[in-house]
């Protein structure tokens, strides 16, 4: 069996993360104390939220790193879609809602923000941090999508210890854009302008977390492995002359860096069962050879059901 490829990429992105949101926690909440703003006080939630976040990323990275075990045979690498569908759901609640929350309260009870510039020095920090760990993860995340588009490859991504942290510092330096309006604004002399900013930064992280949660339960549920390792399978295995017809190819990840693939061939009919099973052993080979990340391959003989598909159910 393949072993299954490190994950220090994945590593590096969560653990400049989670650097810099905690040092941005912790300034944030300082700014906050001194000025009274609203929309510092829930950016500094918000990194305090992802400071959590990274943590418990980096315990799904290690948990999911296990070998496998008499209960788990396949392993533990869902492990990691489970605690990155907790992360989304903390967004949610503990950004999201209470950033919500505490816009509305500050729109209805305005507060005049002390020290603004104290506010903007704030932001301008958190900007050159977020932006460092932004750039780490758009790295790694450019490494593995290749030429496919962002969006696609975002939606196709298996490894939610990069997207996550992506959409994460992607959405803080978005969050420090509102909380500097807000604070502008409430400088100007617009006093519901900073609970505005707060609201805002709200939805925008409910907005994130949705996302999160459901690219999360799509891995949990069992996804399959992209349409081109797949369709590159099929094309390998309907080159080789003792195959007849690639009936079925199935595939689903355990992991990031897992993949569980069963494939159901029509062999050649002049094949002894000796020459179906060592080409069986064959394939196995051939097949973890258009991915690193195929660690358990399954083949069987479907002569009976290829031969059903061709006659049809009515011959």
């Amino acid at each position: 069996m393949a072993s299954a490829p490190k994950t220090s990429g994945s590593h590096r992105v969560v653990l400049a993360a989670l650097a810099g949101n905690l040092a941005i926690a912790a300034t944030k909440f300082v700014a906050a104390f001194l000025t009274g703003s609203s929309a510092m006080l829930t950016e500094a939630i918000h990194s305090s939220v992802d400071t959590g976040n990274q943590g418990l990323l980096l315990l799904g990275l290690a948990r999911a790193s296990r070998p496998p075990s008499q209960t788990h045979p396949f392993g533990y690498g869902m492990e990691l879609y489970f605690w990155s569908f907790v992360v989304a759901l903390l967004i949610f609640a503990l950004g999201g809602a209470v950033s919500v929350y505490q816009g509305v309260h500050k729109i209805l009870a305005p507060e005049p923000i002390d020290q603004a510039w104290i506010n903007f020095l704030v932001i301008g920090l958190a900007a050159v941090f977020e932006g460092g760990s932004f750039l780490v993860a758009w790295r790694e995340f450019k490494t593995v999508r290749g030429d496919t588009p962002f969006f696609r490859a975002l939606k196709g991504s298996k490894d939610p210890s990069i997207f996550a942290v992506l959409l994460e510092d992607g959405a803080a330096l978005l969050g420090l854009v509102l909380a500097a309006l807000g604070v502008a604004g409430s400088a100007a002399g617009l006093a519901w302008a900073d609970g505005a900013a707060s609201a805002a930064i709200g939805v925008l992280l409910i907005l994130v977390a949705i996302f999160l949660a459901n690219e999360t339960r799509s891995l949990l549920t069992g996804e399959a492995a992209s349409p081109r390792i797949v369709e590159n399978v099929r094309k390998v295995l309907a080159a080789d002359p003792r195959v007849e017809t690639v009936i079925e190819v199935l595939s689903m990840h355990l992991g990031p860096s897992e993949i569980l693939l069963g494939v159901t061939l029509d062999f050649q009919d002049h094949l002894t069962a000796v020459e179906i099973e060592d080409a069986a052993d064959d394939f196995h080979a051939l097949i973890q050879g258009v991915d690193r990340r195929i660690t358990r391959v399954f083949v069987r003989s479907g002569r009976a059901r290829a031969a059903y598909a061709r006659s049809g159910p009515n011959t």
